[in-house]
């Protein structure tokens, strides 16, 4: 299940529109832009079926590490399965399809006086099953994807105000939940014709916008900043949602139908920006001399980032140092034989590199032969 399984806070779901975040060769069969988690979860469940997959995949192994032999010109690779029992196997070639966060823990600072608390602290990563907040106020942590997600599912779930505290403001746009025009062309095209059409849309949208955000900064960032305060309807402060850098310098974050802002301007919930200072035994003190109370604090703080799941990487018993090496196309690692990583896109869908990148490979091996 990886990413779509393990994580299981309210409102899960992807950040990017399904028709060019689902695989080129299995269509997005519904008009719903963004899926769920469990959505996502059950296409690929569907992909592992329809293609004979899951005899392909050892379910609860561990790799320890990979060690390129060349001598025998052959990757040996050590794994652990669920009963610590190791074992090693022997591969030609070696594909880090790991993504690029840790898996085991996600990227949690520590606050000061964070052990004066006496609420609940959660990390997004790892929520607690059967978490009852309904009345509660709650304080999350954070301005990107996930905070977004958190505040109008967990607004929306019952819980008695949500507060988001952000350090510096976050891009945000609104982007619909239904796509009326895939709804619109599946009733005169077959639904692959019409998934196609779409995918190739948003590609293109996507390149689009992104190229216009480079080119033309400041016109990009008024027409961001506009969408907004549209949606806030003078309800917030514009300083919330004001950042301090260019559109796109960072990952652009959206929100399906305005969910985010319908909550803020019906005080359902609110927005800080400011620094803490400490925790107390009911909230969080903040550097401007507020104090927010809070029954359950939420550390939306992103991700911990590691390259190749942990793996220990190795020539000859070598250590791989992987800040020395390059990615040639984005796939083949410098300097290393035999081994490719994949990595997506971070301006764009994240499966649409992937997709390449697979190909990339498949031609390699054939051609290599």
């Amino acid at each position: 299940g990886g990413t779509w399984d393990l994580f299981r806070y309210p409102g899960i779901r992807s950040d990017s529109d399904m028709s060019t975040f689902g695989f080129n060769f299995k269509p997005w069969a519904k008009d719903k832009v963004l899926a769920s988690g469990a959505e996502i979860k059950g296409y690929l469940s569907d992909v592992i079926s329809e293609n004979q997959l899951k005899d392909k995949i050892h379910f609860g192994h561990r790799v320890l590490s990979a060690n390129y032999d060349s001598t025998k010109k052959k990757w040996l690779v050590e794994i652990e399965d669920n009963n610590k029992k190791k074992q090693t196997w022997s591969a030609n070639f070696v594909m880090g399809c790991t993504g690029y966060y840790n898996y085991d823990q996600g990227y949690a600072p520590k606050f000061p006086k964070q052990e004066d608390f006496k609420g609940q602290f959660i990390h997004p990563q790892h929520w607690p099953e059967n978490l009852d907040y309904t009345g509660k106020k709650v304080v999350i942590i954070g301005s990107g994807a996930t905070a977004i997600t958190l505040v109008p599912s967990m607004v929306k779930g019952g819980a008695g105000h949500v507060t988001m505290l952000q350090r510096s403001p976050t891009y945000i746009a609104t982007i619909p939940s239904i796509d009326f025009i895939y709804e619109k062309t599946r009733k005169f095209m077959s639904e692959e014709t019409a998934y196609k059409f779409t995918r190739a849309r948003n590609i293109g949208m996507q390149r689009g916008i992104y190229a216009l955000a480079q080119k033309y900064p400041k016109t990009v960032r008024r027409l961001l900043l506009k969408g907004i305060e549209l949606q806030l309807k003078g309800k917030v402060d514009m300083k919330h949602f004001t950042p301090s850098y260019n559109p796109w310098d960072q990952r652009l974050c959206v929100v399906p139908d305005g969910d985010l802002f319908k909550a803020l301007r019906e005080g359902q919930a609110s927005v800080e920006t400011d620094q803490i200072e400490k925790f107390t035994a009911n909230g969080i003190q903040l550097k401007s001399g507020k104090h927010l109370e809070a029954d359950i604090v939420i550390s939306a703080t992103g991700l911990e980032i590691q390259i190749l799941g942990g793996v220990q990487g190795s020539i000859d018993g070598k250590p791989m140092n992987t800040s020395q090496h390059m990615l040639y196309q984005g796939v083949m690692v410098s300097d290393v034989p035999n081994m490719a990583m994949i990595i997506g896109y971070i301006n764009a869908s994240w499966t649409l590199k992937v997709d390449i990148a697979a190909d990339y490979i498949c031609r390699l091996d054939s051609e290599g032969r």
